[in-house]
């Protein structure tokens, strides 16, 4: 039994080494343009730019192959982070990837009406969607991103699309109004004429 307990010792330890001597020898650098780009991305991982996912999306704009203003998730908030980060001009959001809505939305399913054929779930980028086959579904909201990808594959049209509700968490002040110029009260405070 000893002899088993060092044996196995000996084979882990040698095993360890010759994996941490791969791991140094055949390490490859990530480029750090990739990393700062995929930082700034949603990570929703829908689908909406085109690629199978936020990484993929980031390696080629990266690369140059694709534009800056294909992420409808991350908006035009995004799109000018990008834009300052690779030091081009920012630009509207592409309308054949998606649109930029004010109000963010999230989708529910009439349970009811759900014969749970998981095709909807099979479509969720990002697993919001709770169900079992030939059972009712039902949408994780605090999952969900609001991409819309379970409403084509339904095909009993049981998936609506409702605005997130406003709550503590999820509220944000209005965006400030252009200052506007005052020009006779500030003359009568200052004593000019």
């Amino acid at each position: 039994m000893l002899t088993a307990i060092i044996t196995m010792s000996v084979l882990a330890a040698i095993f360890g080494l010759v994996l941490g001597f791969i791991a140094v020898k055949f390490h490859i650098e990530g480029d750090p343009v990739v990393d700062k780009v995929d930082a700034l991305l949603p990570q929703t991982q829908c689908g909406q730019c085109g690629y199978p996912g936020c990484r993929p999306y980031a390696t080629a704009i990266a690369k140059g192959e694709a534009d800056i203003n294909q992420c409808p998730p991350g908006g035009e908030s995004t799109i000018d982070a990008l834009a300052d980060l690779l030091g081009v001009d920012s630009k509207p959001l592409n309308p054949e990837n998606g649109v930029d809505e004010d109000i963010k939305t999230v989708v529910i399913i009439d349970e009811e009406i759900c014969i749970g054929c998981t095709l909807c779930i099979q479509a969720c980028p990002v697993d919001a969607i709770s169900g079992a086959a030939k059972q009712m579904h039902t949408i994780i909201t605090d999952e969900c991103t609001g991409c819309d990808l379970c409403i084509p594959p339904c095909p009993v049209e049981c998936i609506y699309i409702v605005p997130v509700k406003d709550e503590l968490s999820t509220w944000k002040w209005p965006s400030p109004q252009a200052p506007q110029t005052l020009s006779s009260p500030l003359k009568k405070c200052t004593g000019e004429k």
